[in-house]
Formats: C-alpha cells, structure tokens, sequence
C-alpha cells in the first residue's frame, strides 16, 4: 500500500489540487489521469519533480477525502505548501484536469468552487483560467 505523505511541497500540492478535482465525483476517469500525467511531465513547474512521488500523493488525497473533516485537512495541507504565487496555476491545472473528460458534474463545479475560495482568487482570474480551459477541451 503506497504511503501516506505527512506534508507537501508546492509541487505535491499542485499534484494533489489535480488529484482532488479528479476524486471528487468518486469515480477516476483515464482521461482525467493522462491529464494529470500530462501535466506533471510537460509542465515546467514540475521540472526536477519526482513523479514517483505522485501514487503517494494520490493515496494521501484519498485518504483525507474518507475522514469527516478530510476536506479542511485537504486544504489546509495545500494552503501550506503552496506559495501565493502558484494559487492561479493550481487552479489552471485543476481546470483543466476537471475539463479533461468533458463532463463536468456537480461535484467536479463544487470542488473548483471551493478550490477558488480557499486559492482567493479573484472572480476574473478565474473566469479567464475556466475560459482557457474550455477553448483548450473543446471538441469539433
């Protein structure tokens, strides 16, 4: 059974925002994984990040999400490793991994509107992240 990490850092934590999105209609979906996959070794945020690090990530995340109060550890744990700067990133890669499937649930629109508050993201910030991701998925 892979190991539950005690903290994150910023790179885990973006991992785990992904994770999350992708967790919170219960049900995983391959393109939602490739997404994440994708991201963690394309992007240059993730340069020198151990991706083996990511099942660990993964397994933290779920485990926090079967506790009562998973959620408000979930964040306060993100919160912590996340620097301010990285807040419209995370919620970019949250976007996109939530749009990777082109369905989102109610449960997937909560989450990136819990996500947008505990982030403090303006309104506008976030309507242009959620408009690229939309242009980035859409289909002919």
């Amino acid at each position: 059974m892979p190991q539950r990490l005690p903290s994150f850092t910023a790179q885990d934590a973006l991992v785990a925002v992904m994770v999350a999105v992708s967790a919170s209609d219960e049900t995983i979906r391959t393109a939602e994984l490739l997404a994440i996959d994708r991201q963690v070794n394309h992007l240059p945020v993730f340069a020198g990040y151990d991706s083996d690090r990511t099942a660990a990530v993964a397994q933290t995340v779920y485990s926090l999400f079967e506790d009562e109060d998973g959620l408000d550890a979930f964040f306060a744990m993100v919160r912590a490793a996340l620097p301010q700067k990285l807040h419209e990133t995370a919620y970019a890669l949250a976007c996109d991994v939530a749009a990777a499937d082109i369905r989102l649930g109610q449960s997937e629109l909560r989450m990136l509107e819990e996500l947008r508050e505990e982030l403090a993201l303006e309104h506008l910030q976030a309507a242009a992240i959620e408009y690229g991701a939309r242009a980035r998925h859409r289909t002919i």
